[in-house]
């Protein structure tokens, strides 16, 4: 048993031993000795985690400074918040493998949209969101103002506009927990989620501009200037799925090093990926790690994890070994 730690953390260092178990703790205290040297750390978030409820561990290990950067896809940065929100309009489908397309069909016309087992409700999600969020677009138009999508959303979350609507205790929103510490976050892509749909459709309307939004490229410049700023200890990388999420900020390093020519421009000193994907060279989510050596994003010493597991049981428990639970 590892002194100061709690049950959850001894029971996987006591039964966690072979296989993708073992590397779930070897990526736990990879991840606990990074954090012990100094380094900083990058979690990304693809598929729906703020769906399966991950807020309720991960806004702890972002109280407890233990991730400094956040990347995320579209639909976690907002579902978090719908969670938050709406969250006893959900439905739950436990059946959902059973489904005919007639009874997804009937989801869809009452306003349910699913998410594997789960449906969000559009009005008391979405739409509840986007008579807040339009205000806050329009404002910051009207102004001369732009913003990135999560800074838009921090605003929403800290003017208390949202506060009649919680149905979660606020400390279970990793949205708000990172609101409350201005932590950075990266979200690519964002244009294909929900409140990115709703935000050209205005644009298409010729309610917004577009230049509102600030955009992608300048998501990587941002992040090129935070990482050459933050990476005097070294940063680790901790992807939770594939996808954009994880490919758009991991490609920082090779573009500082080799496009922008700073050679002296550290690679990532960690990186764990927990993926479900099946192991394949055809695709990024499939790649093992060693292959991101050719590109430039680690080096050969770095340390590399990968647990082919699924997320939504495997970062529950390496979050809970960081919080010594």
């Amino acid at each position: 048993m590892t002194k100061n730690k709690g049950a959850i953390s001894n029971f996987i260092e006591n039964y966690y031993l072979h296989f993708n178990a073992a590397a779930l703790v070897d990526a736990a205290k990879g991840y606990e000795d990074q954090l012990n040297k100094g380094a900083k750390m990058l979690v990304s978030l693809a598929g729906a985690m703020s769906t399966a409820e991950l807020g309720k561990i991960f806004a702890e290990v972002i109280r407890e400074d233990k991730v400094h950067i956040i990347s995320c896809t579209g639909a976690n940065l907002e579902e978090d918040i719908m969670n938050l929100v709406a969250h006893s309009h959900y439905k739950r489908v436990p059946n959902y493998r059973d489904l005919t397309p007639q009874e997804e069909w009937d989801l869809l016309e009452k306003g349910l949209n699913r998410v594997t087992d789960t449906c969000i409700p559009e009005e008391e999600a979405f739409r509840r969101l986007q008579k807040h969020i339009f205000k806050i677009w329009k404002e910051a138009e009207a102004n001369g103002e732009r913003f990135f999508p999560h800074e838009f959303m921090y605003k929403m979350l800290l003017s208390g506009v949202l506060e009649e609507y919680y149905e979660i205790d606020i400390k279970d929103s990793w949205m708000y927990a990172a609101a409350k510490k201005n932590i950075p976050i990266i979200c690519p892509g964002w244009e294909d989620s929900t409140m990115g749909n709703i935000f050209a459709s205005y644009v298409m309307k010729g309610e917004l501009k577009a230049t509102t939004m600030k955009s992608g490229i300048e998501y990587m410049t941002f992040l090129a200037d935070w990482y050459t700023e933050n990476s005097s200890n070294g940063i680790g990388f901790f992807q939770i799925g594939g996808g954009i999420a994880g490919d758009f900020p991991i490609c920082v390093v090779p573009m500082l090093y080799q496009d922008m020519e700073r050679t002296d421009t550290p690679f990532w000193s960690y990186f764990c990926q927990i993926s479900d994907s099946t192991t394949s060279y055809g695709s990024y989510s499939g790649a093992v790690p060693n292959e991101k050596i050719t590109w430039g994003k680690l080096d050969i010493d770095t340390p590399k994890y990968i647990i082919e597991s699924d997320a939504t049981i495997v970062a529950p428990l390496i979050f809970a070994y960081l919080l010594n639970l």
